[in-house]
This record gives structure tokens, sequence and C-alpha cells, in this order.
């Protein structure tokens, strides 16, 4: 079986319950793709529930998915949904799963703001990376057309949401199908 490719963007708190236990459920590190989830909405022509009346609900899941996962408690930044472009973009250029990891947990469980570059900035110098580099880097335009590229392609597999995971051709949506994917194809 190929390496499993979870596809995520930091705006998202499900992609985040996702990315957070996938290796524990899949018992292997699934590979970390960025995708732009606004480019998705506007592909498939609606948004997020966070827009919707169902916000207060959505928010009581995924509180309550994290408690049941044994995961911190979820602060929620206090501009959710954040505009996350250049957080994204960092997830470009670092290509680190730490970094990812890193931003999630400040938004989902620290509560603070994606949409600020000094945040991206204090996660890439906790996990090593240039912290100086990063801001040059989310306007440079390779990574910007890079970013495009793989939520393009992503589109093309079927991805129509965040987190999707992708095994062997299969498509799995939503961090409660992360079991399943399990189930469905054996022992990864």
């Amino acid at each position: 079986m190929s390496r499993p490719v979870l596809y995520y963007d930091l705006g998202s708190p499900y992609a985040y319950l996702a990315v957070e236990r996938a290796e524990r459920v899949l018992g292997v590190r699934p590979e970390l793709r960025p995708v732009l989830l606004g480019a998705i909405f506007k592909m498939r022509g609606h948004g997020s529930w966070a827009d919707t009346d169902e916000r207060s609900a959505g928010e009581a899941e995924v509180e309550h998915r994290a408690r049941e996962y044994g995961l911190p408690p979820v602060a929620w930044p206090p501009d959710w949904p954040s505009n996350t472009l250049a957080a994204m973009r960092a997830c470009v250029w670092a290509s680190s799963p730490e970094f990812v990891h890193g931003v999630f947990r400040a938004a989902f469980v620290d509560g603070r703001d994606l949409g600020e570059v000094g945040v991206l900035r204090e996660v890439a110098a906790s996990v090593g990376l240039s912290a100086g580099d990063l801001e040059a880097a989310v306007a440079d335009p390779a990574i910007k057309a890079a970013l495009r590229e793989v939520t393009d392609t992503a589109w093309a597999l079927g991805v129509r949401g965040v987190p999707t995971l992708a095994v062997d051709g299969k498509l799995f949506y939503g961090d409660d199908q992360l079991e399943l994917a399990t189930e469905g194809l054996g022992a990864l």
C-alpha cells in the first residue's frame, strides 16, 4: 500500500482533529498535503458550516470530538474562521509536519489568530525553521503557484473538503473516517 495522504487546511477544526490523531489511528504517519479550502468552496459552489445557523452545533461537535479523542480542549481563535492564506503558503514553504502540527495547535489549542504572521514566525522558530524567511516565502510567486497546483490537483482527484484522507486511490472525507479507512483497507 502507498503512504496515505491527508489533505488539510489550517482553518478547519475538523482537519485539526484528523491531523492530530492520524498517525495514531493509521499506524503510519500520513503525508500532510495543504490545500486551499476557500478555493474548494468556490469550486463546489458552497462554503463552510461556520457561516450558517449550524455554527454553534458544529463548534460543540468539534469540542465533543476533541474530548472523545483525548485531545486538549478546543480554544477558538477570536476571528475564526481566520484568513489562513499566508499560513497555508507557509505550510508549503515549511514542508514540515511539525510546523503543521504547531500551527494547528496555535489555532485550536491556544486560540491564536493564524492571520497574524507573528504567530506563524513563532511556530516556525519553535520547530527549527528560519522565522526570518517566512514572510518572503509566503509572498513568493512559486509558493503561491505550488499551493494553487496542489489544490487543483486535489480537486481533480475528488477532494471536496477537508480533512480528506487518500489511500490507494480511495478518499475518506472527515476526521471520523480515519477508522473507516483502516477497517476498509486493512492494516496500513
